[in-house]
């Protein structure tokens, strides 16, 4: 199944605006973290998402892949399998033969990536500590284009993209490990920060425990 990406005649006006406006990752990434994160049990598509105004993680990816695909990006999603089920989805993106990511979170440090890792791998185990908070923990990763996933429009679709999250789940992913020790140290962090802190930010959480922000988007 190859791509299906739209001509620019499929888009309304609004959606052609705001995908000319947002012409690089950098751009995108900016974009999706002025926008309100969206709690409802929802998988808007790119349309329902520029509808509704806001984004949880794997809506930002249909919409980043939407905008993106149209300046020469291909729509490929990475997946991180945590070990509580609560797995996170990310646009990533290749520039000069790097790897980068486009994201949305809650949390801080599960943000998008600069275009600056040679391998996937690496990339992902950017995201490892970011992700220990007490119960989850990356066990693996997994690369898909979002056309081979679904068959639906998750484009420019009314329906929840349901079809896009369920193929994740069973979705081919390569099984990584973190180290006890440096796990066990993290959340040693993890849960004398928020012990002392329960109120603490995740900005907060960033610059506590030292963590860098060169490779952050």
């Amino acid at each position: 199944m190859g791509p299906r990406t739209p001509p620019r005649e499929a888009f309304t006006a609004t959606e052609l605006r705001t995908i000319d406006a947002l012409r690089t990752p950098r751009q995108v990434q900016r974009f999706l973290r002025a926008f309100p994160y969206n709690w409802e049990k929802t998988i808007r598509t790119f349309r329902g998402v520029v509808g509704s105004g806001r984004a949880h993680c794997l809506e930002a990816v249909l919409f980043a892949a939407t905008v993106l695909e149209q300046h020469g990006y291909p729509a490929l999603a990475l997946d991180l399998e945590s070990q509580d089920g609560l797995d996170h989805v990310l646009f990533i993106y290749q520039e000069n033969g790097r790897w980068g990511t486009v994201a949305r979170s809650r949390d801080e440090g599960l943000h998008g990536r600069k275009p600056v890792f040679t391998m996937v791998r690496a990339l992902v185990d950017s995201y490892m500590d970011p992700y220990v908070d007490g119960d989850g923990r990356i066990v693996g990763y997994g690369v898909a284009h979002l056309d081979e996933l679904t068959r639906m429009n998750w484009r420019l679709g009314s329906t929840n993209a349901w079809s896009v999250e369920e193929a994740l789940r069973v979705w081919p992913h390569q099984k990584i490990h973190m180290g006890e020790a440096r796990y066990q140290r993290r959340l040693r962090l993890f849960m004398a920060m928020r012990g002392d802190n329960p109120t603490l930010t995740p900005q907060q959480w960033r610059r506590l425990t030292g963590k860098q922000t060169a490779n952050w988007l």
